[in-house]
C-alpha cells in the first residue's frame, strides 16, 4: 500500500469477533497493522489481541459512530476489510421478501454504509485500501443459495465500479473470494423462512453434497493470508479467489462451455442433469 506514514497503518475489520474476520485481524497485526475489529456488541476479541468497536452494519448511526471513534483514536484509516455478513440457505422460492431484504441489508447495504463512512477520510489522506469479502458464490451461484449468491454478485459489480471511481484519490478496491471455509458462519446461517416440501428430495441430495465439500473446506487462516496479500500489494488485483476450490471454480467458470460447466455443477450437488 502507498502510505506516507509507514509507522502507522490502521485497519478496520468488520465482523472480526470470529472466523475469517478474526483470522484476518490477527494476520494483519502480524503484518504491521494497528487493527480494530467490529462486532455488534463491541468489547474485546477472544484472544484480546485487538479491540472490537461496537458496530451494526445495518444501522447508519452505529456505523458513523464507530468510524468517528476510530478516527478519534487513530486519526486515520488505511485499510477497510468489509467482512460482516449473514447467510440464508434454501430454494429461492422458499424465502420471503422480508428475509431477502434483511440479507441484502447486511451483506450489501452494510458494505455500502461502512465504505461511505470511511471514504471521505481516505480521500483526504489520498491513500487507502478497501477489501470486500465476497465469495466463490459471487461467480458460481450454487443451488439453494440464490439470495446469498445475489448479494455477493452485487458486491462484485459494486466493487469494480467503485475501484474505477476512487483510484484517482489513491484508493484501491478489491474483492476477496473465499471458497468453502470452515467457520461458525455455516452453523449460524438461517434456513429459508417459507420451506416447501416440493424441494425436500433435492435438498437432501444437496445437503449430502454440501457436507462432503465442507469436510475438505479451507481454514479462515488461509483466507486471512489472501487478505494480507491484497492489503499489501502496491498494485492490487480486482479479484482474489482464495483457496483451491475457489481458484478451480474461477478457472472452470471462465473457460468451460456453459453446458459442460452445468453438468459438473449438477453432478457435484446431486441434481438432475
Amino acid at each position: 500500500m502507498n502510505n506516507p506514514n509507514k509507522q502507522k497503518r490502521v485497519a478496520l475489520v468488520t465482523g472480526a469477533s470470529s472466523g475469517i474476520g478474526a483470522a484476518a485481524a490477527k494476520q494483519l497485526i502480524a503484518a504491521g497493522f494497528t487493527v480494530y475489529g467490529t462486532s455488534r456488541r463491541g468489547g474485546s476479541s477472544a484472544s484480546s489481541t485487538y479491540p472490537l468497536l461496537a458496530l451494526d452494519v445495518t444501522d447508519d448511526a452505529s456505523v458513523q459512530a464507530a468510524v468517528a471513534e476510530l478516527v478519534r483514536l487513530e486519526g486515520r484509516i488505511d485499510l477497510l476489510v468489509n467482512n460482516a455478513g449473514i447467510g440464508i440457505t434454501g430454494a429461492a422460492e422458499e424465502s420471503s421478501i422480508d428475509q431477502v431484504k434483511a440479507l441484502f441489508d447486511t451483506n450489501f447495504h452494510g458494505v455500502v454504509r461502512v465504505t461511505n463512512a470511511v471514504l471521505p477520510l481516505m480521500r483526504r489522506q489520498r491513500t487507502g485500501r478497501i477489501l470486500n469479502i465476497g465469495s466463490g458464490l459471487g461467480f458460481i451461484p450454487s443451488p439453494f443459495s440464490a439470495y446469498y449468491s445475489a448479494t455477493k454478485h452485487a458486491l462484485e459489480g459494486y466493487s469494480e465500479s467503485l475501484d474505477h471511481e476512487v483510484r484517482g484519490f489513491g484508493i484501491r478496491v478489491a474483492v476477496i473470494e473465499p471458497g468453502a471455509t470452515k467457520t461458525s458462519f455455516e452453523s449460524s446461517t438461517a434456513a429459508a423462512d417459507q420451506p416447501l416440501s416440493a424441494y425436500d428430495a433435492l435438498r437432501a441430495g444437496y445437503s449430502a453434497a454440501y457436507d462432503r465439500v465442507m469436510a475438505v473446506a479451507d481454514t479462515p487462516e488461509s483466507v486471512g493470508e489472501t487478505i494480507v496479500v491484497a492489503a499489501l500489494k502496491d498494485q492490487p488485483l480486482l479479484r482474489y479467489p482464495s483457496g483451491k476450490s475457489a481458484r478451480q471454480g474461477a478457472f472452470a467458470r471462465r473457460f468451460l462451455p456453459r453446458s459442460l460447466f452445468d453438468k459438473v455443477l449438477h453432478k457435484q450437488f446431486g441434481l438432475a442433469q
